[in-house]
């Protein structure tokens, strides 16, 4: 019988395969994880919800990034890319890299089958020792569905579904409302999913 058993990288291995890997990964203590290619749907709604952030936050104090941005979960020792993040204020960097940041306030993750229970569970729990973080939206690519966590100034966490084109989603943490059919414009959905 042979073990075989995965090397574990340090943060610095790991920085210096990422700056020259033709994809992405994310750093889970030690371990690197590939990630997945995403749809058409994913795509479209990363986009969109990057394009919405970017036109009502110009001239603000509130800087919207796109997934390209590393975030550093310092307590958990993890490397992630959410599909988007917005910023209060100047960046944190993690050891002065320019490529990790520390302090999102609102952080958007498009769910897919693969991903969504890690991004509901875990991937919430780690996001949750951010002291900054406040807000956490859940965008479902196979139907118009958006559900919202909101932190509480007792530091609890309220959701709250929107579940239609119709809805507005009043993003508290920059005070935007984002209209559900623009943040899905242009996504046909499947009949079943």
């Amino acid at each position: 019988m042979t073990l075989t058993l995965t090397p574990k990288y340090t943060l610095d291995q790991y920085r210096s395969l990422e700056e020259t890997a033709e994809q992405r990964h994310e750093y889970h203590d030690g371990d690197i994880v590939a990630m997945t290619g995403g749809t058409l749907e994913h795509s479209q709604i990363a986009i969109n919800l990057c394009a919405l952030l970017k036109s009502a936050l110009r001239n603000s104090r509130f800087k919207p990034y796109n997934s390209d941005l590393r975030l550093w979960i310092p307590q958990y020792r993890r490397g992630v890319y959410p599909d988007a993040m917005v910023i209060t204020g100047e960046p944190k960097f993690n050891d002065n890299r320019r490529d990790e940041i520390l302090n999102p306030t609102l952080i958007v993750e498009v769910l897919s089958h693969s991903t969504e229970a890690y991004d509901r569970g875990d991937k919430f729990q780690y996001y949750r020792s951010i002291p900054e973080f406040r807000e956490y939206l859940l965008v479902n690519q196979y139907q118009p569905w958006v559900d919202q966590y909101v932190k509480t100034d007792k530091n609890e966490w309220l959701m709250r579904s929107h579940e239609d084109l119709e809805a507005i989603i009043h993003l508290e943490t920059i005070n935007v409302d984002c209209r559900a059919e623009d943040i899905f414009e242009e996504v046909v959905f499947a009949a079943s999913q």
